[in-house]
């Protein structure tokens, strides 16, 4: 038994259509006409295809195919259908259409898992104008509540709540989720790598054991604004010569560190930003990312004392406000140990490595057994129109999950649990 990859790949085509923009790309954030639009296609062959169709509070949309009921709850595939501004017809799609295409192979074949088999589109799992990324997911775990969306608006003043109410959820909704979530005995999410280590290896496929952690500051460097013709180079104090080294400092550290740790410095502002005047102030957002606490903070600390020596040699002054940290997360061993055997069954190459990227994975993995499975993306491009995986590889990985949902339909426990899952995600 295995996925129609040529039916899969007319899936994306189509999908990638709505929202489709001038420079080559997809742009469908959540609640835009495309959003909507693609909601109610998706619903409608849900429907179709026979499942019974669900939208929770947080509209995100669920598909659900019956079981034999002979073991309780439902294994869960899925991700995510909205895009971020003139991005890849891949990222999120893939995961979400591939497990249509594995509901529709198995009707094909005429097999009756013994638990039930879902689909989930989660909500608004991009950055989008209400400044809520992985919304469904979140909202669907209990990340984020009623009562603290309640007043959310975008930038022109569109209340969140209404155009939840438009999607078919609504925050008076929200309470139901908490019952939902109970049933959910696995989730598993197929999702683009969005990096180049498979590509470096020429390997499809990844199974995914854990999401690093995220840590985030809001930097201030403040030195001295002056006339940048009559002050001599020994006399300056130059905020943005400063910040600069700061951050050649720490690409250095994250490069010596040997760790995985990856860091960056995306966003900078500087003032007074004229070109015959010494910047006298930079503001700069700083990254780490890694797999285990000890190796962010370590790096954290050894780039921090690099940069107070910096500060005394050029005579500026460096201010801090963290407002991220966000633990990393160990996907479920169990769940990892089935999607490799099931690698292995199939004499298929993969690697096991940590997303460097949160997913809605990582939420679900509070309330369920969760993980991930990374196909090869061609030049590691993301978030952009030249965004590709090859039909072979994403066939491979698609059918690695009908082997792993096989499998994990004969071999998880039919006992009821409360899972207590990983609480480090925020």
């Amino acid at each position: 038994m295995q996925v129609n990859v040529e039916r899969l790949m007319l899936d994306i085509e189509e999908y990638a259509g709505y929202g489709k923009s001038d420079q080559g790309g997809v742009t469908r954030p959540s609640f835009s006409q495309a959003d909507y639009e693609v909601r109610e296609r998706f619903i409608k062959e849900l429907e179709n295809m026979g499942l019974e169709v669900t939208i929770d509070g947080a509209a995100n949309i669920w598909g659900r195919l019956k079981g034999t009921g002979e073991k309780h709850g439902s294994l869960v595939i899925g991700s995510h259908l909205d895009s971020v501004p003139n991005g890849g017809k891949y990222d999120g799609p893939l995961g979400v259409l591939m497990a249509k295409e594995i509901i529709e192979t198995l009707l094909e074949n005429n097999v009756t898992l013994d638990h039930d088999l879902e689909i989930v589109s989660f909500t608004a799992e991009e950055s989008n104008d209400f400044n809520l990324s992985t919304f469904g997911s979140r909202s669907f775990v209990g990340r984020l509540n009623a009562e603290m969306l309640e007043n959310i608006c975008d930038s022109t003043g569109t209340r969140l709540s209404n155009e939840l109410t438009k999607a078919g959820g609504g925050l008076d909704k929200f309470s139901m989720m908490a019952a939902m979530g109970k049933d959910k005995q696995a989730f598993i999410e197929l999702h683009i790598e969005q990096g180049q280590r498979l590509e470096s290896k020429n390997i499809a496929m990844a199974v995914i054991d854990r999401v690093v952690g995220t840590y985030r500051s809001n930097i201030r460097v403040i030195g001295q604004s002056n006339h940048s013709g009559t002050t001599m180079m020994e006399h300056r104090q130059d905020a943005l010569t400063a910040a600069a080294e700061m951050i050649l400092a720490l690409e250095c550290k994250c490069k010596e560190s040997h760790s995985g740790v990856v860091g960056t410095v995306g966003k900078l502002n500087v003032s007074p930003n004229a070109a015959n005047i010494i910047p006298g102030q930079v503001d700069f957002i700083f990254e780490v990312r890694g797999e285990t606490e000890e190796k962010i903070q370590h790096t954290v600390n050894a780039i921090q004392d690099v940069w107070k020596e910096i500060a005394q040699k050029r005579q500026v002054d460096v201010q801090q406000q963290t407002f991220l940290d966000q633990k990393p997360v160990v996907l479920d061993g169990e769940i990892v140990r089935i999607l490799q055997n099931a690698a292995n069954e199939m004499e298929e190459p993969f690697m096991t490595f940590p997303s460097m990227a949160v997913h809605d994975a990582a939420h679900m993995a509070t309330i369920t057994k969760s993980a991930m499975v990374f196909v090869k993306s061609i030049d590691g491009k993301s978030h952009c129109p030249e965004e590709y995986s090859l039909p072979a590889d994403i066939e491979k990985a698609g059918n690695l999950i009908l082997r792993g949902i096989m499998n994990m339909d004969r071999e998880l426990s039919q006992k009821t649990m409360v899972y207590q899952g990983n609480q480090n995600i925020q």
